[in-house]
């Protein structure tokens, strides 16, 4: 399962590696690193979305300080498995990060992890280890429950090299 340098083609995360998850949002980007031999993931940072696309440079900064093997994104695709917009925009996004980092990117069925991400922040508050003014941290819980997922199932994860174009 690791990645062989110079490989053309499939290119797979290390399982052994660290990695940044990413829920792509239209004004914000969640953020959030673990590996697949991790107790979970953390939530890392909330990246803001302009006009012309996300925060590159925050987005640099993250890579340069954790250095991880590969990406996740969230893949928000509907209920039935089909596409939207946030997933067009998506998509784009994790096609951005390989360009541009020259990682592994594989996208993770993110259905539902905004509303498990909004349970593990109401039960944190409910214990206060949160406070409300935290809620804009939620994009990066939600990243870090697309983490958790992929670790849970690599496997079920899809290589973006792999998708048409």
């Amino acid at each position: 399962m690791s990645s062989e340098p110079g490989h053309s083609g499939q290119s797979t995360i290390r399982s052994d590696g660290t990695v940044l998850g990413f829920d792509v949002g239209a004004r914000r980007i969640g953020v959030a690193v673990g590996s697949a031999f991790g107790y979970g993931a953390r939530a890392l940072a909330v990246i803001d979305v302009h006009g012309g696309g996300p925060d590159w440079g925050a987005i640099d900064r993250v890579l340069k300080e954790w250095r991880p093997d590969g990406l996740i994104v969230g893949d928000p695709m509907t209920l039935e498995g089909g596409d939207q917009p946030a997933r067009v925009r998506a998509l784009s996004f994790a096609r951005q990060l390989r360009q541009r980092y020259k990682l592994p990117v594989v996208m993770v069925d993110e259905r539902s992890s905004s509303v498990e991400a909004a349970h593990r922040f109401a039960a944190d508050r409910a214990e206060g280890r949160k406070r409300r003014r935290d809620a804009e941290a939620l994009d990066a819980v939600a990243a870090a429950v697309i983490v958790e997922r992929w670790a849970a199932s690599p496997g079920d994860a899809t290589d973006i090299d792999l998708l048409p174009p």
